[in-house]
């Protein structure tokens, strides 16, 4: 193996790992833990995750994503074309790619706006940061579903599995 395509390779899964991760982070631990520290009257509430952790993780999950998506394009090379046109042997990865994709416009286009609102990065009313608070979320519950077939679809076309003959 050529030594590009290998660090190609590992930024790549690298990055992706650092992503999903932190997917998983949002929605399995922290979503509950906010809940939970706006639910304890006497306790200390969410503040202290809100101003120190949130920002970092996600500064970390939106350039992850990108450091993914281009790292994995950067794989595809010559079959990039032929992968998102979901051409023979380069669907399932095309699959993968596609809904990658997706995932990473919800980061960039949707998520990440909304978060900037809900942390006071941006400035929002209330009424705009609850808006916002419930749109990044449902957006981030959809690429935690979508991360289920992506990781198929990209784990299955890495070890040789072929939807069409030929």
């Amino acid at each position: 193996m050529e030594l590009l395509p290998l660090v190609e390779r590992w930024i790549h899964f690298l990055a992706g790992i650092t992503w999903i991760g932190l997917l998983y982070y949002f929605n399995l631990v922290q979503a509950a833990a906010m809940a939970a520290a706006n639910a304890d009257q006497g306790g200390p509430g969410g503040a202290g995750i809100t101003k120190y952790v949130v920002p970092r993780a996600l500064w970390w999950f939106r350039w992850s994503a990108l450091v993914t998506w281009l790292a994995g394009a950067a794989l595809l090379g010559p079959r990039f074309m032929s992968a998102f046109t979901l051409q023979g042997n380069d669907a399932l990865i095309g699959f993968g790619a596609w809904l990658g994709t997706i995932m990473l416009l919800n980061v960039w286009g949707i998520i990440w706006p909304n978060q900037k609102k809900v942390l006071g990065l941006k400035p929002a009313t209330d009424t705009e940061k609850a808006k916002a608070r419930r749109i990044a979320f449902l957006t981030s519950r959809v690429n935690t579903a979508l991360s289920i077939p992506m990781l198929f679809f990209m784990a299955a076309a890495g070890h040789g599995v072929t939807l069409f003959a030929g």
